[in-house]
């Protein structure tokens, strides 16, 4: 699959339930075969500077893609795939 994601992110709050996305997100990209680190950002304030208020969030290329709850991997790919 071709990669113009220049960039993936999972902001959260440090809980199991936003490293939980932070690892299912790194799932997905290793099965759409994508050469994108996924960053983790344990920073509130970036997230509120998205104008989003619940966490955990994905984010691709400084947009979030999915908020406020954890997705199953289909669905992450999903995401994945509107924004490349």
């Amino acid at each position: 699959m071709e990669n113009k994601t220049t960039k993936i992110q999972v902001l959260g709050s440090g809980c199991p339930t936003c490293k939980k996305l932070f690892e299912l997100t790194k799932q997905a990209v290793n099965e759409l075969e994508l050469k994108t680190e996924v960053e983790y950002i344990a920073d509130i304030q970036k997230i509120i500077e998205m104008g989003v208020m619940q966490s955990p969030v994905l984010a691709i290329n400084g947009k979030p893609a999915i908020t406020g709850f954890l997705p199953d991997v289909k669905k992450i790919k999903e995401a994945i795939k509107k924004f490349i």
